[in-house]
């Protein structure tokens, strides 16, 4: 499908949802990820919820066109947003969201919640039991009323620029990034891991005091957190085994433990994890 294909898309869903986009590094939108769960919802699309106009999104679009005798155009216009139903009749902002409810604004509210680093399982238009918890802790990390409803102040913090680290951090350990922060098939991955062999050390990417050495039953495995000050907190996951203790005051490299493959892991790596507040963050623009 030529680029050009792609742009009116966007255009098309530009023009008929309040689009939040998530800061200039993010790399989807909430608007073209709701696109992309109404699609998977139809069965004519299988790719990931990313919120990426490209060539896999059109196609499914003008599939779905195809099979409801509309031209296929790749345009998520007015005629296709109808063709898809009640679960495409809002977009985020013109109702308020509450739990139990569903459709295009629901996804888009759970896109934009796990970009400003509050994920909540699968990304899928349910206003279910995850998405309100991951909404409460956005609106205390918003200074809002955490009442697990999302209106009008929760759209205005949702506009703002994502949470950023504001401290230099230091790489763990010289690896090349295994999987990146953002979406991760139909989920949002809260960090990035950096693979390496079983025993590799992990160092502090920051000096602080560690205040968690032990094994997480969330699935995580064997965790090391490690406080910065600011409300900016480092986790090192799936640790073989810890080298610190909880209360010991570290320094920027010190040995926090080995990678390994405990909690839920499919091999040895290190997932490595920041949060500002208790939101997650990217952590790959600190790193010096």
């Amino acid at each position: 499908m030529p680029r050009l294909g792609h742009i009116k898309l966007a255009t098309a869903i530009a023009a008929g949802a309040l689009v939040l986009a998530p800061s200039a590094h993010a790399a989807g939108r909430p608007a073209v990820a709701a696109l992309q769960v109404t699609l998977r919802h139809h069965h004519v699309y299988r790719g990931p919820v990313d919120g990426i106009v490209g060539g896999a999104t059109t196609a499914a679009v003008m599939r779905f066109q195809r099979l409801h005798g509309l031209t296929p155009d790749g345009v998520a216009g007015p005629k296709t947003r109808r063709a898809f139903g009640r679960f495409a009749k809002h977009v985020l902002g013109s109702r308020t969201l509450a739990r139990g409810m569903t459709g295009w604004d629901v996804a888009e509210l759970q896109f934009a919640l796990a970009w400003h680093g509050f994920p909540n399982a699968a990304i899928d238009g349910g206003f279910g039991r995850h998405v309100k918890h991951a909404l409460i802790k956005f609106q205390r990390w918003a200074h809002l009323a955490p009442d697990g409803i999302a209106g009008p102040g929760t759209f205005r913090a949702l506009r703002a620029p994502l949470p950023r680290c504001p401290i230099p951090l230091a790489w763990p350990l010289q690896a090349a990034v295994g999987s990146p922060f953002g979406p991760r098939g139909i989920a949002f991955h809260p960090g990035i891991d950096l693979p390496g062999a079983t025993g590799t050390p992990v160092g502090a990417a920051a000096p602080g005091h560690v205040i968690l050495a032990a094994h997480d039953p969330s699935g995580y495995g064997n965790l090391v957190e490690v406080d910065h000050g600011g409300g900016v907190v480092s986790m090192y996951a799936h640790l073989s085994g810890f080298s610190v203790r909880t209360g010991q005051s570290i320094a920027t490299g010190t040995r926090v433990g080995r990678i390994g493959s405990s909690g839920e892991s499919t091999g040895p790596h290190l997932h490595f994890e920041v949060r500002v507040r208790g939101a997650a963050v990217d952590p790959v623009p600190a790193f010096g």
